[in-house]
Parts: C-alpha cells; sequence; structure tokens
C-alpha cells in the first residue's frame, strides 16, 4: 500500500475539521479554534491544511487527541507509516464505541455517522456495556 501525503493528509484533516463543526472558511475561525483546541499554534495547523511537509509526532498525537482518533490513525493518515506497520498490537482489543468504529472505518460525514450509530445500537446486545 502506497503511503500518504502530506497533500492527502491535509484533506483528510480539512473533512475531519468541517465533519465537527470547524467553519474553515476565510472568516469562519474554525483554524484559530481548532489550534486552540489542540493546543498547537494557528500556524502549524495553517501549514498542515495547506500540506506544507511533515508534521512533528508531538504535534499529531495533539491533534489525535483534539479530533478524539486514535495516534495510529492519524499516524497512517499522515503518511508517517503505513498502515501495514500498525501491526495487531496497535488494533482495538474488545469492544470499540460506534464512534471509534465510525472512526476506523472513515465515516465522518454527520448523517452517515448517525444512520451508523443507530445500526450498531440495533445491533448491539441488551446488557451490554459499549451500549449507548
Amino acid at each position: 500500500m502506497k503511503r500518504r501525503t502530506s497533500q492527502d493528509f491535509a484533506a483528510w484533516l480539512h473533512d475531519r475539521l468541517v465533519a465537527k463543526g470547524y467553519s474553515l472558511g476565510l472568516r469562519g475561525g474554525g483554524v484559530s479554534r481548532f489550534a486552540e483546541d489542540a493546543g498547537v499554534s494557528k500556524a502549524t495547523v495553517s501549514r498542515v491544511l495547506r500540506g506544507e511537509g511533515s508534521t512533528d509526532i508531538s504535534v499529531l498525537e495533539k491533534i489525535a487527541v483534539a479530533l478524539g482518533v486514535r495516534l495510529g490513525v492519524i499516524l497512517v493518515e499522515a503518511g508517517v507509516i503505513d498502515p501495514d506497520e500498525l501491526g495487531p498490537a496497535q488494533r482495538p482489543q474488545g469492544h470499540m464505541t460506534a464512534d471509534e468504529a465510525a472512526d476506523e472505518l472513515g465515516i465522518i460525514d454527520p448523517t452517515a455517522r448517525q444512520v451508523f450509530r443507530g445500526v450498531v445500537d440495533t445491533l448491539t446486545p441488551p446488557g451490554d456495556p459499549t451500549a449507548g
């Protein structure tokens, strides 16, 4: 599998931010708000969204936390590692939430996520601790 480029990561991050409600228009303030939420500079977020060069892993970790996704997902999307390099030890063990599963599957559209959650809730056995 081909590693992703910084432009691929920029597009992926852009889509994620929009799906999470960050307004990325000229006067939307979404870049500043996300930078603050992630604990990184606005210049760094802007650079990443332009697809300019590689990003330090500590910054990628902050982005992962702010987005609520696993660091491994960010490392793959940023092209730092190949998905095959994650290995079975990095894959989730046991149960995951519907949102974690949606993240793993790349379901970012809010309506599609809501439908996905509904399907998961329908299929989740009563009393399962991951329900809800």
